[in-house]
C-alpha cells in the first residue's frame, strides 16, 4: 500500500524551486534520531511539498529510499556522492563542513521522480506538532483542506 507524505521545507535556500525545476532530485532529512519518516516512507509512496507557512505547492513520486546509520565517513560519502542532487546550490565542501557541524546520526535519502507543481492547497497539522517538519499521513485527503489534487 502506498502512503502519503507531506514535506516542510525551509524557505532559505529555494529548496522547493529546485526540487520543481528537476535540480534537486533527492529529499534528504538527516536526524540526530530515528523520527518520521524513519522506517515509514518507500519506492512508490508520494511526496507532497509545502514551504514554512504556506500552501502544499507540489508533489513527487519516491523512487527509492536509503536509510543510513551515519558515521563520519558514510556522512562525507554521502555528500560526495549524492551531495549535489540534495542541494545544487551548497559546495560539497560547505556540506561536509556543515555535516560535521550537526553531528547528526541517521540520513534519509529519497529519490524523486515525476514531481509536478500542483493546485495548491493548505493542511492541517492537528495531531501532528507545530513544529513538525515531516508527516506521515496515509492519504492526503485526510488532512488537505480541499479535495484531493
Amino acid at each position: 500500500m502506498c502512503v502519503d507524505h507531506v514535506a516542510i521545507m525551509r524557505k532559505k535556500g529555494n529548496l522547493l524551486d529546485m526540487i520543481i525545476s528537476g535540480k534537486k532530485t533527492i529529499e534528504s532529512r538527516w536526524y540526530i534520531n530515528k523520527i518520521a519518516p524513519w522506517n515509514k516512507i518507500k519506492a512508490g509512496d508520494t511526496i507532497y511539498f509545502k514551504e514554512s507557512s504556506e500552501d502544499v505547492t507540489a508533489r513527487a513520486a519516491v523512487t527509492k529510499v536509503l536509510q543510513l546509520e551515519l558515521t563520519p565517513q558514510i556522512a562525507k560519502n554521502i555528500i560526495k556522492k549524492y551531495g549535489n542532487l540534495i542541494d545544487p546550490e551548497t559546495s560539497k565542501e560547505d556540506f561536509i563542513k556543515w555535516g560535521k557541524e550537526q553531528k547528526k546520526r541517521y540520513c534519509i535519502l529519497m529519490f524523486l521522480s515525476e514531481v509536478e507543481k500542483i493546485i495548491s492547497f493548505s493542511i492541517d497539522k492537528t495531531g501532528y506538532g507545530i513544529s513538525s517538519a515531516w508527516m506521515c499521513v496515509g492519504d492526503i485527503s485526510s488532512v488537505a483542506k480541499r479535495t484531493r489534487p
